[in-house]
Order: structure tokens, then C-alpha cells, then sequence
């Protein structure tokens, strides 16, 4: 159990002077930073993260020395803790006056630009509202453009609107052309069945008249040909 805590305490003395060794390093490029104020600021932000890191690993080892079963363990986790604290405190004031340096260093080099560059501040903020004036020209084209573009649409939906409308007519009209012609085939079929039953009619009719003719015919060859029956 002992031999765990032990590479638990080491592990955590080899991070806490890992991170110190990175925020020394980055002190040292807050120190040499002359700009632009964005870069500045993240390595600050770098900064910030490297000490809340730190921070956490000191407290990690100050814990574990109040854990000790050995109060000479315990002392000397807690001396180490402490001794570290000191050194992240002395950190932080070198960050602070790493800030200041070069906050100066970038507000010499921006009043020195200013100074000796005010014909080239004239000339980009002239390219610049040329620059602006072409991107509204263009954005006024552009607008221009799906103006134009929207009023064929709606010129293109107004003209389907209307062939939709012709088809729907020429639909009706056919359907109506279809009901008439219905009314007709109904009518002619009517006329079909009627006139066959007439032919029927006249059929049997005939075969009637020529059954009839038939008996008077072999009525008066029987009278003639055999009186006397």
C-alpha cells in the first residue's frame, strides 16, 4: 500500500514540475510577445490553463501528505507542497510583469506605426471604402439579379396557372363529349334491341301468312283434286 502512495506522490511531483517548466516557458514568450493584442491573449489563456492545471496538482500533493500514517511522511509531503505553492507564486508575478513588458513593447510599436505609417492608414482605409463600395455594387447586383429572376418565376407560374386552367376545360369538355356520346350508344342500343324484336315480329308474321297460304293452297288442291272427299 505504502509503494502505491509513493508512485502516486512521484507521478504527481513529476506533473506539478511539468507544468512549471510550461508556464516558465510561456512567460517567456508573454515577455518577447510584441503583437498583434489577440496573440497576447492566448498565450495568457495558455497561461491561465497551465496554473489552474499546477494549482490542482499541488493541492493533489498537499492531500496525500495529510494521508500519511508517518507523521515525518507527512511533514515532508506537506514541505514539498508548500515549497511548490511558493514557486507558483513567484510564477505568477513573472507573468505579471511579463504582461506589463509587453503591453508596452506593443503599444511602442503601435504609436511608432502610427507615426511613420499614416500615409499607408490613408491608403487602406481609401482601399478599404473602395472595397466597400464594390461589395455594395456587387450585392446591388446581385439583388438586382433574383429580382429579375423572381419575376420570370412568377411569370413562369402565371403562364402554368393558365395551361392548367385551359386543360382543366379541355378535361371538362371531353368529359362532357363522352357523357353525350354515352347518351347516344344508349339510345342506338335501344334502337338495336327494338328493331330486332320488330324483325322477330315480321318473321313470324310471314311464317304465318305463308303457313296460312300454304293451307289454302292444299285446301283447294284437296277440292279439286278429290271432290268427293
Amino acid at each position: 500500500m505504502a509503494a502505491s502512495v509513493d508512485v502516486h506522490v512521484r507521478i504527481c511531483e513529476q506533473e506539478i514540475i511539468k507544468y512549471d517548466l510550461e508556464i516558465k516557458a510561456l512567460i517567456q514568450d508573454v515577455s518577447e510577445c510584441t503583437g498583434p493584442p489577440s496573440t497576447l491573449n492566448d498565450l495568457n489563456y495558455k497561461v491561465k490553463e497551465k496554473f489552474s492545471q499546477l494549482r490542482q496538482r499541488i493541492e493533489d500533493l498537499e492531500q496525500m501528505g495529510k494521508e500519511q500514517d508517518r507523521e515525518s511522511d507527512k511533514q515532508a509531503l506537506l514541505s514539498q507542497a508548500e515549497g511548490h505553492r511558493k514557486q507558483m507564486l513567484s510564477n505568477q508575478t513573472a507573468w505579471r510583469k511579463a504582461n506589463l513588458a509587453s503591453k508596452i513593447s506593443i503599444d511602442k510599436l503601435e504609436k511608432e506605426d502610427l507615426l511613420h505609417g499614416g500615409d499607408t492608414v490613408v491608403r487602406q482605409r481609401k482601399l478599404t471604402k473602395e472595397s466597400l463600395a464594390q461589395t455594395s455594387s456587387d450585392i446591388t447586383e446581385s439583388l438586382m439579379s433574383i429580382s429579375r429572376m423572381m419575376s420570370q418565376q412568377v411569370q413562369q407560374s402565371e403562364e402554368t396557372m393558365s395551361t392548367l386552367a385551359t386543360s382543366s376545360r379541355t378535361v371538362q369538355e371531353t368529359n362532357e363529349e363522352f357523357k353525350a356520346m354515352t347518351g347516344t350508344i344508349q339510345l342506338g342500343r335501344k334502337l338495336i334491341t327494338k328493331y330486332n324484336r320488330r324483325e322477330l315480329t315480321d318473321k313470324l308474321l310471314i311464317f304465318l301468312a305463308l303457313a296460312l297460304f300454304l293451307a289454302t293452297v292444299l285446301y283447294i288442291l284437296k277440292k279439286r283434286l278429290f271432290p268427293f272427299l
